[in-house]
């Protein structure tokens, strides 16, 4: 059910760490409103909403009954996306998820089937890419600005989220990890920039079987690890070109790039896919040294939903949205190729495929958030 504004009614589930950018971000988005929050624990849901102006706190139950709620904004643990997504799709509603979309590939593959039957859509973050420095490495790459691309490499390494996060424990739980946690950014990075994934390889260690809370009300607890906490794998794109990324909960200083885009007249280096802006710069053959690209594309500042606001503008609109769940599947089929450290490193071929999402028109605004 449209509002008399038309922009759409959104109902976010799980009111724990991230939710306080995205209700932030869509407050001030021009293609969406937030409805409700709904959060297993009940007084964190009204906490969320006192603070952010939100109309109602109420369970999940309630929110996907309420027929103004037409996208259902997953902000849970990645582990519960798959229940959660399942019951808004039944439920008659779109669904933009966190990352990852889901941690198997049965269960992302039977949730686009629930959601094609249904009519309902399925979007999914990482939204980065749509941001102003990975589309001004987009725009870069299609007009040739590096010639004919041959490889890509990327690096997301830190030493561990528990020590900052309040509830670090889900980081380190069976199918999570750094390739499960931070992977989705550097691969929907280089998919939007060298499109679909043919197949993958990796290979990972655990350090150590036990981790400590580092700060907030849990500080001292113990977390017990059962995955991988340090990662690396090969893709293949079916463009041919071949990429490299290394994802570490067991890093304590590093000096490598976030992210580089190799072609046979440059180099592009991109920021860190988790962020929405940063520097990009380019070194094309023959060229002495480095130069930083102007961004011809917006939204460089922390602009976590915008993703959800351009799939509420393509719902209004009857096109497809750029952060899509093929992508989002697409995305899941490789990083569980990637995970599968059983395999010694063999090869895995991916069973999904996906076209590059659209770049974004040049200058094109779905908020007020930047210039």
């Amino acid at each position: 059910m449209a509002s008399a504004d038309n922009r759409i009614g959104i109902g976010i589930v799980g009111c724990g760490h991230v939710s306080g950018v995205y209700l932030k971000n869509l407050a001030r988005l021009r293609a969406t409103r937030v409805l409700a929050c709904a959060d297993l624990d009940i007084d964190r849901a009204r906490a969320r909403a006192a603070e952010f102006g939100v109309p109602k706190a109420c369970s999940v139950e309630a929110m996907l009954d309420d027929p103004e709620v037409e996208i259902v904004l997953d902000l849970t643990v990645a582990t519960a996306h798959a229940a959660v997504c399942a019951a808004a799709v039944e439920s008659g509603k779109h669904v933009f998820a966190e990352k990852p979309l889901c941690t198997t590939r049965a269960d992302g593959a039977a949730l686009l089937e629930r959601a094609a039957k249904a009519g309902v859509r399925i979007g999914a973050a990482p939204d980065t890419f749509l941001g102003a420095a990975h589309q001004t490495c987009r725009k870069l790459i299609d007009d040739g600005a590096i010639g004919e691309p041959v490889g890509a490499a990327g690096f997301l390494l830190c030493h561990g989220n528990e020590e900052w996060h309040p509830n670090p424990e889900f980081f380190y739980e069976a199918g999570s990890g750094p390739m499960i946690d931070m992977g989705p950014y550097l691969l929907a990075a280089m998919i939007n920039l060298l499109g679909p994934v043919r197949s993958v390889a990796g290979m990972g260690r655990a350090s150590s079987r036990r981790r400590v809370v580092g700060s907030g009300p849990k500080a001292g607890n113990p977390i017990a690890v059962e995955t991988a906490t340090h990662t690396a794998g090969l893709i293949e794109f079916a463009n041919g070109s071949v990429g490299a990324i290394v994802t570490s909960f067991d890093v304590w200083a590093t000096e490598l790039p976030a992210m580089e885009i190799y072609g046979t007249e440059g180099t592009i280096g991109a920021p860190n896919p988790k962020s929405f802006g940063g520097p990009v710069r380019l070194r094309r053959r023959g060229e002495p040294a480095w130069r930083e690209v102007a961004p011809t594309h917006g939204f460089g500042g922390d602009c976590r939903g915008i993703g959800v606001a351009e799939m509420a503008e393509a719902i209004r609109s009857d096109r497809p949205h750029r952060a899509s769940g093929a992508l989002a599947y697409h995305v899941v089929d490789a990083l569980c190729g990637l995970a599968d450290f059983s395999t010694g490193g063999r090869r895995y071929e991916l069973k999904s495929n996906v076209d590059r999402p659209a770049m974004l028109p040049a200058g094109h605004r779905v908020d007020t958030l930047d210039a």
